[in-house]
């Protein structure tokens, strides 16, 4: 296992990060019913990360049904004592309760779920606590100063974001600048090799302030797993099964010769295609770590060996040529240009 600096931090965390989306078998009213791992599952797997060297948890509020994920993470340091291992993430933004009141990321609405998060974890502090999805209705100055205050409080040690986009980001880090608040370590993004958008805008602006990328959906949904193909119809029991909406969204000639590019790689490194998309993530410059979201021992087996999964440079070229995706203006007039945007 790989560990790496938590983007502005001087915490080093495992360059796979366990996500805790799947944890809890919440009930129909959750998107995750029936995709979901039990609790006893979710324990093994945590064991079985932390002795693989990872030391890092993602989960958020609104995972599960009432704070499932969270409870869940909470039961595990009570039966484990183990806490001081981990280096915890989770999030707030979306909603938890029905009302004007249970969303967003108003002071209140900060300061008021995480109180609540740190109950249901069992903690006395959140290492990386992030706002879910900017809030537009919120004035960016709020969203920090509640943060900064959280730290200073000894609630949270750092903070950082999540779906925002690169205007907003670059916003907040001069507000925090101009405030001296400690401003976001991380960004947690969707990236893969299907969905590498970031690559406008918000990538070349962390490589020059240090933040971190922690990719989520870095399978794209299981796209890049291997196991869908095209034409046929996804396997029994699987998510693009339950969510074929998803599956016909990724039906395009761009993602079906991504998935022939991973499995041809697979082929030449001796890995799974799965392992192979893990890899060029952690190859990539920003990342600090991929998070990787599984619903059995099995699965989370396969994706561990990505870590210490080398990929050949010429591998890493096939790669890119085969997931290339039009930049658009003023990015490709730039290219034309300097060669590079």
């Amino acid at each position: 296992m790989q560990y790496r600096t938590m983007g502005r931090t001087g915490v080093k965390v495992s360059s796979l990060c366990l996500g805790a989306m799947t944890f809890g078998q919440p009930d129909e009213n959750s998107f995750m019913h029936g995709v979901a791992a039990d609790e006893k599952t979710s324990f093994a797997m945590m064991d079985r990360a932390l002795e693989a060297g990872i030391n890092f948890i993602d989960t958020a509020d609104v995972y599960g049904n009432d704070g499932l994920s969270e409870r869940v993470i909470g039961k595990w340091f009570a039966a484990r004592g183990n806490r001081r291992e981990v280096v915890l993430a989770t999030k707030c933004r979306f909603r938890m309760f029905d009302g004007k009141l249970g969303t967003g990321a108003s002071r209140r609405r900060i300061i008021e779920a995480c109180e609540a998060s740190l109950e249901r974890l069992g903690t006395d502090h959140i290492d990386l606590y992030q706002i879910h999805m900017q809030d537009i209705a919120t004035p960016e100055e709020e969203v920090l100063r509640a943060l900064d205050d959280l730290v200073t409080a000894g609630k949270i040690l750092y903070y950082g974001c999540s779906n925002y986009s690169a205007y907003r980001l670059v916003q907040s880090d001069w507000i925090a600048d101009r405030r001296s608040y400690q401003g976001f370590a991380t960004l947690q993004a969707q990236y893969s090799l299907a969905e590498r958008s970031l690559e406008r805008e918000h990538v070349p602006y962390m490589q020059q302030s240090g933040i971190g990328l922690l990719p989520w959906s870095p399978l794209a949904g299981g796209l890049l797993s291997g196991k869908y193909r095209k034409g046929e119809a996804p396997p029994e029991g699987s998510r693009m099964e339950k969510w074929q909406s998803r599956m016909e969204r990724f039906d395009s000639p761009r993602n079906w010769r991504i998935v022939d590019a991973i499995r041809a790689a697979a082929e030449e490194v001796d890995a799974t295609p799965a392992q192979v998309a893990l890899a060029w993530l952690v190859h990539q410059p920003v990342v600090t770590s991929v998070i990787i979201g599984v619903r059995t021992i099995e699965q989370l087996d396969d994706n561990l060996k990505a870590a210490a999964l080398e990929l050949p440079a010429e591998v890493l070229d096939a790669l890119n040529e085969a997931s290339a995706f039009e930049v658009g203006y003023p990015y490709d007039f730039i290219k034309g240009v300097d060669g590079r945007w």
